[in-house]
């Protein structure tokens, strides 16, 4: 098998032109993504949350469900 020298690739000026356009783009669908979520200030809560990396669990509201059905 003969092996070939490896190709240049040479980056133009319009491939740097597009990459900077779809770039663009992707950041304007993700900042109007965000907005959505960000008009509640549960959204927005849950946002942080996610980003955090944070679950938060419902505490539970009364003694009874803390200790069951606990009888003395």
């Amino acid at each position: 098998m003969l092996r070939r020298k490896p190709t240049r690739l040479e980056l133009k000026i319009d491939d740097t032109e597009e990459f900077e356009s779809v770039k663009k783009e992707l950041e304007a669908r993700k900042r109007q993504r965000e907005e959505a979520l960000l008009l509640t200030a549960a959204g927005r809560a849950e946002l942080i949350n996610e980003r955090i990396g944070y679950k938060p669990h419902p505490k539970p509201a009364t003694l009874p469900t803390l200790f069951g059905s606990l009888q003395f």
